[in-house]
């Protein structure tokens, strides 16, 4: 129901300095003057200020909270209704006393990301826009974050609606010719179709080639870090997330289960995963802990091998690169400090050099080798330029091929001279397939199903 007021606590829960809880609808404001005592009444005053006072029990009239209120009036709010934000102390009792009160006003208590819903479905963002709120806020590196920053901003979304105008022009340019045949030049309709659909595809194209990186951008690069045991793989996450996430002992198998942490390598998002050090071995827990460990290993995006220079190779290690040469493997080399004993050669006879790294993690060398190293798997080398517009989302990446496909097809009926109304369909196929990435023709369901991945509040 979008006629009726809803409220939620917007900040983080538990202990803190302030709390936020929002207030949205057409009766945001008068339901909150129930229980807000001011020296000014909050329907006489103007949009966009902030107002110190008391949350009351309206029937005793005893002071529960003192709070600051933010008055923003419809439009101009991010639901373009009338929206009051209540600021007050952050623990947990004064928040639930607030929020219990403005509940007993008549104040519906919130669907996760309905406030968000709401400013899509009153028309202030589209769908695309929506969706990048959330990327917005599990933004896992400065570079994702800019990237959900410029969704909102609406770049997708200018780039789509271009699109959909050409492919407008197109469809009435047919249309006209459906409908007044004898003025039909075919041969001109059919080279226009052609441009028209080329340049459409040709721009959906460069939209698809960042869809690789953005979609690693917002999720993350899974990555297993795996090796035998001590051989410095929960030094190496614990270098990486700089803290001690990880157990590190010179006791073989203290890792007995797969911990799990998202870092920031050179702009890159990973999510590593520190694996029990697999060997053969009559521990149950540590087996456990190896099965869980060859389980991350065939899941994983990436593989971090971690190798002891120091020490020669092991039969089990020998095994492990065989099994790990085909997949998108970074082989380390580590404690560099100390004299070699490895045989390089039998690594290289698996991996080229490019994807061996030295590290000394004690001396604290080689990790911008590692990020170069990482780079040049998913990125080339390098992340494409900051300005450029992400595709990062699974559902946009699927339409976009669908549109492209659905242009295909109207260019392969176009060149056998079928009849231009049968080569609408699939042009139009191609415009609503677009339109569905920015929320123009989408079903209800999908809307909820996407708003429901929202956090309460937002």
């Amino acid at each position: 129901m979008l006629n009726d007021t809803i409220a939620a606590i917007s900040t983080p829960l538990g202990e803190g300095g302030i709390a936020v809880i929002r207030v949205s609808g057409d009766e945001a404001v008068p339901l909150v003057e129930r229980v807000f005592r001011s020296k000014t009444k909050l329907s006489d005053a103007e949009t966009h200020t902030v107002h110190y006072g008391f949350i009351i029990e309206p029937a005793s009239a005893e002071k529960v909270e003192e709070v600051l209120v933010t008055l923003m009036k419809s439009p101009r709010s991010f639901t373009m209704e009338d929206v009051v934000e209540v600021s007050c102390h952050g623990g947990i009792v004064s928040v639930k006393k607030v929020l219990d009160l403005l509940l007993q006003q008549g104040i519906r208590l919130a669907e996760p990301g309905e406030f968000t819903k709401r400013a899509f479905l009153n028309g202030r963002i589209d769908l695309t826009q929506a969706e990048a709120v959330i990327d917005l806020i599990r933004a896992k590196s400065d570079r994702a974050f800019k990237v959900a920053l410029k969704q909102v901003e609406g770049n997708l979304s200018k780039q789509i609606k271009h699109l959909r105008y050409v492919l407008v022009e197109l469809m009435a340019h047919v249309e006209v010719n459906i409908d007044y045949p004898e003025h039909d030049v075919e041969e001109m309709t059919n080279a226009f179709i052609k441009s028209k659909c080329d340049t459409v595809m040709l721009e959906i194209d460069r939209l698809l080639v960042t869809a690789e990186q953005g979609k690693i951008l917002r999720e993350g690069i899974e990555t297993a870090i795996v090796g035998r045991p001590n051989v410095g793989k929960s030094s190496l996450l614990n270098e990486l997330a700089q803290e001690n996430r990880a157990i590190v002992t010179d006791i073989p198998g203290t890792t007995r289960d797969v911990i799990e942490e998202f870092v920031n390598v050179g702009g890159i998002p990973l999510k590593l995963l520190d694996t029990a050090g697999i060997r053969e071995t009559t521990d149950i827990v540590e087996q456990i802990g190896v099965e869980r460990s060859k389980t991350a290993l065939a899941e994983a995006d990436l593989i971090l091998l971690v190798l002891n220079s120091n020490e020669e190779l092991q039969l089990d290690e020998l095994a492990l690169m065989k099994q790990l040469a085909d997949k998108q493997t970074i082989v380390i080399l580590n404690k560099i400090d100390l004299s070699r004993k490895l045989d390089i050669d039998q690594v290289l006879s698996y991996f080229p050099q490019e994807r061996i790294v030295e590290l000394s993690l004690i001396e604290n060398k080689g990790i911008d080798h590692l990020e170069k190293a990482i780079a040049a798997i998913f990125f080339e080398g390098k992340l494409e330029s900051s300005d450029l517009t992400y595709v990062s989302n699974v559902r946009h990446i699927s339409l976009l091929k669908q549109a492209k496909r659905s242009l295909h097809d109207a260019l392969e009926a176009n060149e056998q001279y079928v009849p231009i109304d049968m080569i609408q369909i699939d042009i139009r196929a191609a415009w609503e397939q677009l339109g569905e990435i920015i929320g123009d023709s989408v079903g209800e369901s999908l809307i909820d199903q996407i708003f429901t991945q929202f956090c309460l509040g937002k």
